[in-house]
Parts: C-alpha cells; sequence; structure tokens
C-alpha cells in the first residue's frame, strides 16, 4: 500500500473507549488539525540532538568563570548538587512528555493543565530565553576564533552564523536533524578528549612531565573567596559556582521541544531522557572536576579574563583548558581544541534557533501568538516564527562596539533567570497533572514512563529553582547597583507582569484537577505508535547502518490500518 493511503486516527474523532474511528493523514503528520509539524527525527538524531542541547559553551568556556571566583570545590560541588536538583526536574518532564509528545512542549502543557495565563507567561519566556541565547553563541564564537586572529572582523562572523542557521533551519527538520547530528558529535568528541588531556597530563604526560595531580586544589586551595573574605566569602564563593552550574547545566527543556517531530516519541523520546541522568554525570559533574584539576583558580589568564581586563589575542583562549594547555607548552592540541569548540559553539546556536523556532510556533497554535506565526511550509518549517526568530541574532553585532565580553556578561545574566524559570514552570504543571491523575483516578503505572519518587520530586525542585531565581542575582544589591539589578532580575520581573496581564484581558481560571484534560492527543500518538509493524531500531544499530557495516533497517514500515481504545 502507498504511504499516502495509510489510514490514521484523528484527534477529532478518536473518542475515548471507541474504536475505528479514521481519518487520512500523511505519515508523520499526526497531531491536533493545527499542527503540521513532520515526525522525522529518528533515534540516533534524537540523541544526539539531546546531547548537543545539553553541552553548550558554558561548559567550555563560561564554567572558567565559576572557577575563578568559587575554587575548584566549590564548582565541583556546586554542579554535582545542581545536577541532581535539575534530575529531578527531568522525571517530571519526562513523564509528561512521553504521554503528551506534543509541539510546544512545557509550553503548552502548562497552559493545558494549570492556567492558560500560565501557558501564555512559560511560552515567552521561554521563547525569549531561547532566542537571546542566538547571540550569545555567535558572541561566544567571535571570542573563540580570535585565538587564532586579532582582525578578523566581527561583523562579517555574525552575519556568516546568521546565514548558517537560516539555511540549516529552513530547509526541513530532517536537514536540522542530520546537520546537529553530526555537529553534536563533534562535543562529544571534543569533551572526552579533554577528559583525557586531563588525566594524562595530571599523572606527568605533558611537555613538563610534570605529575601535578591535585596540586591545585591544595595550593592556591580547594575553595576561592568572592565578594567577601573569610569564611562567608568562601560561602559566596560557592554560590557564584551555583549561580554558574544554574547557566551551565540543561537538558529536559530541549527534549520536550524534538518530541513533536520524533518518529516512534514513546520509545525514543522515553530512552533519551533517561539517558539525561547519567549525561549530568558524565558531562556536568566530571567536567567540573577536571576544570578544577588542571588549572588553579587565580591563574593570571583565567581571572584577567573573568574580570574582563585581558584583551587581544590572549582573550580568545578563553576556555580554562585552552588556558591550562598553553601553560603546559602544549603545542598542538590548543588549536584542535579550539577548532572543535568552534562546531561546538556554532551546534549549541543552531539548536537553539530550532528551539526559539519551535516555542513561538507553539504559543500560535494556542492563539497567544499572531496566528499568522503558525504557518508551515511542505517541509514542516515555521516559516514566520523562523523569521521572527532570526531578527534575535542581529544583537550579537552589538559586540561590534561594546567587545565580547561585555555583551556575554550582559546576555548570560539575562538568560539565567530565565532558564531557571523554565524549570519552576515544568515543576508547577507536573504538581498540577499528578493532581489531576489523583482526583480522575488515573493510574499513572499505565503511562510510557512513571516518574519515581512523585510527587515529591516536583515540590523539592519547585522550592530549589524558586530559591535559585530570587538569590542568584543579590551581588547587585551589594553595592546597589541599578544596571546590575535590571540585567539579573529583568527576566523574573517581565514574566509575573505577562502572566497577570494575560490572566486580567483573558480573563483565564486555573485548571481543576477534575476538569483536567489528560487525554488530549494521547489517542492520536497511540494511534502512530500503532501503525508500526517494524521493531524500534536501536542507536548503535542506526550508527553500524550510517558507517555501512550493517544492512539498512526501515524505521518507519506501517501497517495500513489501525484502531485504538483511547486510554
Amino acid at each position: 500500500m502507498d504511504d499516502k493511503e495509510i489510514k490514521y486516527i484523528d484527534a477529532n474523532n478518536a473518542v475515548p473507549g471507541e474504536k475505528n474511528a479514521y481519518v487520512d493523514v500523511l505519515p508523520g503528520e499526526v497531531s491536533d488539525n493545527a499542527d503540521k509539524l513532520q515526525r522525522r527525527l529518528n533515534n540516533r538524531q534524537i540523541q544526539l540532538i539531546a546531547i548537543g542541547g545539553s553541552i553548550g559553551t558554558a561548559l567550555f568556556v563560561s564554567i572558567g568563570s565559576g572557577l575563578a571566583k568559587g575554587g575548584p570545590l566549590s564548582l565541583f560541588l556546586a554542579y554535582t548538587i545542581y545536577s541532581a536538583m535539575l534530575g529531578l526536574v527531568n522525571n517530571c518532564m519526562a513523564e509528561m512528555t512521553c504521554l503528551q509528545p506534543v509541539s510546544g512542549g512545557f509550553i503548552r502543557m502548562a497552559g493545558k493543565w494549570v492556567d492558560d495565563a500560565f501557558g501564555f507567561m512559560a511560552g515567552w519566556n521561554f521563547f525569549f530565553y531561547e532566542a537571546l541565547l542566538i547571540p550569545f553563541e555567535i558572541t561566544a564564537l567571535n571570542l573563540v576564533l580570535s585565538f587564532w586572529r586579532d582582525d578578523i572582523p566581527t561583523a562579517a562572523v555574525c552575519a556568516a552564523c546568521i546565514v548558517l542557521y537560516a539555511l540549516i533551519n529552513i530547509l526541513a527538520v530532517r536537514a536540522y536533524g542530520e546537520a546537529e547530528f553530526w555537529l553534536s558529535g563533534g562535543k562529544v568528541i571534543l569533551i572526552f578528549m579533554l577528559f583525557m588531556f586531563t588525566f594524562i597530563t595530571m599523572v606527568g604526560g605533558n611537555p613538563r612531565h610534570d605529575a601535578y595531580g591535585f596540586r591545585y586544589w591544595n595550593n592556591p586551595g580547594p575553595m576561592a573567596e568572592y565578594h567577601t573574605t573569610g569564611a562567608l566569602g568562601r560561602f559566596e564563593g560557592f554560590l557564584a559556582c551555583l549561580w554558574s552550574a544554574s547557566f551551565c547545566v540543561v537538558g529536559p527543556e530541549y527534549l520536550a521541544m524534538v518530541a513533536a517531530e520524533a518518529k516512534r516519541p514513546r520509545i525514543y523520546i522515553k530512552k533519551a531522557f533517561k539517558t539525561i541522568y547519567w549525561r549530568f554525570g558524565l558531562f556536568f559533574i566530571l567536567g567540573s572536576l577536571c576544570v578544577g584539576v588542571v588549572i588553579p583558580y587565580n591563574d593570571p589568564t583565567l581571572v584577567a579574563i573573568v574580570n574582563g581586563t585581558q584583551s587581544g589575542g590572549g582573550t580568545a583562549a578563553a576556555s580554562p583548558y585552552v588556558i591550562a594547555m598553553k601553560n603546559l607548552k602544549v603545542e598542538v592540541l590548543p588549536h584542535i581544541t579550539n577548532a572543535l569548540l568552534v562546531t561546538s559553539i556554532f551546534s549549541a546556536g543552531n539548536t537553539y534557533t530550532y528551539c526559539a523556532t519551535r516555542s513561538l510556533y507553539g504559543l500560535a497554535l494556542e492563539s497567544r501568538a499572531p496566528k499568522f506565526l503558525a504557518k508551515c511550509t511542505r517541509n514542516g518549517v515555521p516559516i514566520w516564527s523562523f523569521c521572527v526568530v532570526m531578527l534575535f541574532p542581529l544583537l550579537s553585532f552589538l559586540q561590534v562596539s561594546s567587545g565580547s565580553s561585555q555583551v556575554l556578561t550582559w546576555l548570560i545574566n539575562l538568560i539565567t533567570a530565565g532558564g531557571i524559570i523554565d524549570y519552576i514552570v515544568m515543576c508547577v504543571t507536573y504538581l498540577f497533572f499528578y493532581r489531576a491523575c489523583v482526583a480522575q483516578g488515573v493510574d499513572r503505572n499505565t503511562f510510557p514512563y512513571t516518574g519515581w519518587f512523585q510527587p515529591y520530586c516536583g515540590y523539592i525542585g519547585l522550592v530549589w529553582m524558586t530559591l535559585i531565581v530570587i538569590f542568584y542575582g543579590y551581588s547587585s544589591f551589594t553595592p546597589w547597583d541599578v544596571g546590575t539589578f535590571f540585567s539579573y532580575y529583568t527576566m523574573v520581573i517581565v514574566a509575573p507582569v505577562l502572566y497577570v496581564g494575560w490572566k486580567l484581558i483573558k480573563r483565564t481560571k486555573i485548571v481543576s484537577a477534575s476538569e483536567a484534560d489528560l487525554v488530549w492527543e494521547r489517542p492520536v500518538v497511540d494511534a502512530y505508535e500503532a501503525t508500526f509493524i517494524s521493531p524500534p531500531i536501536g542507536f548503535w544499530t542506526e550508527m553500524l547502518q550510517l558507517v555501512g557495516l550493517k544492512r539498512a533497517q526501515k524505521d518507519d514500515r506501517r501497517g495500513s490500518i489501525v484502531s485504538t481504545s483511547g486510554r
């Protein structure tokens, strides 16, 4: 049977408890009638996109700021604690996304299960968060490129990045997925290369034959003083590392956004969410340990970069790893590392372009943004949402006059709060979702993924993220500085304004537990999953197929007619 003749269940016809409600839909376009995204991302692309979204510039460059302010022990503890807390949020998000892999991810869930005004606030906050990350990555790219030359035209780099992001994202989701697969692969190679560099050099495998081990944990010491002196200064150094971790450690939001365009989301997205836990441990916790091993927190170059007093080519060694390599007189590796840093930073910007476009598209679907932004091309690209997103990279041209370091500081302060608010939204949404399940007598053990230790994970995650977003900009109060305050707390102020404003305009109501729609798009996704007659392909099987070591296996073979019980 031709693919175009395959029948799927339509959301408007699928009634819980009824069977044999059919409608003709092109494969991959399984969702409500307004949703034109296409399920084209396969398993290997999803897994690497999850890594690509998690590993960004912060892990290789900005992490040095936390080390300089707090020291190696504070950095390690902060990243470990924050990763554990974000794991609780991931546990919440995994359950909801595997059940309802909808376009717009947690943004639409917030509006569906909490309050339409809450969804409005969540959507615009996430949109601004992702959109502002694009110029951040372009700015960081200019910083890293100056490692080789001081005279690289900043404006030309900005323009080139904008054009490339446009080409990759406007083609189709499959083109985006394939590009991100290879770019994210470069990130994985880079992080493991840096881990090996750390181990080999610390045991003496370096041009100086210096087995330095954990020397820098003893001299200058495990904890640095920041802002003040003494025990309080060391605690504030730990807090600075915690704020660094809150910017660097990410993950659940990107899987939630790609779920609507994933093949077999109940299987592949579930696997991706479950791997986030070891990803946190391997990339972020081990990464923070390695940074504190290879370089002292009082290294003159590192301190100068963090304080913004380093200029010229030295600024390019923004990565603490590159500084360590130069200190050890390693000749070739800094160039390889910097080259991979370029691909890593470009990949992160590419991911943020994708997520910002999809978040704006999700807002348009729910009438929280102009309807024309929901229009898609035949390839499934939300074209007008994409055009709006591409205005934000133009902010990267600010560095032409202000300098890369200053622009990075502005963007980091603005972005961090937006990211933490996203996690607060996820926790609140899950608690409402859990409450609705209890009120309606729904057995969560029947879900594709059942979160552990719930609802306590949701409560702990909510309290933790709320404390972080309240106090992370405390340094602007001592001494008081208006500009610094607004750079830290602009998003914190904007979020409640958006919520209250939309609530007053639309007169929205908080969704009661007994009336929450827990069915939503579940029948559609159940029907879509039921059409597959071939077993799912594992990640490593796809990798072997990619290099030609294993015979290609079709992952999208479907049956001709399906039915569902609409559970």
